[in-house]
């Protein structure tokens, strides 16, 4: 059953973090950040950082694995909304 349990968790967080990958492929390629909130994307990256700090603690690999790689995602697209942020809709 523990097998079972871990499958689960290693399903959820591939799902999870690979959600993020074609946002941040699109910010990356288009540098068009004006669909995306700031104070969504802002919280949202608090609320990982802290998942992988809990991670952290209690050891859990699926957990730590899934929020660092969401971590590196959701800032990237956190930082390119800064940097393209008044810059027009799209920059060429």
């Amino acid at each position: 059953m523990e097998d079972i349990v871990s499958i689960f968790g290693y399903l959820a967080a591939i799902l999870t973090t690979l959600s993020f990958l074609p946002q941040a492929i699109k910010t990356i390629r288009e540098k068009n950040t004006e669909g995306i909130s700031f104070i969504m994307y802002g919280m949202f990256t608090a609320g990982v950082l802290l998942w992988l700090i809990y991670g952290l603690f209690i050891k859990d690999i699926p957990i730590i694995v899934a929020n660092l790689i969401t971590l590196i995602l959701a800032l990237t697209i956190l930082f390119l909304k800064m940097k393209y942020s008044g810059r027009g809709t799209k920059i060429k």
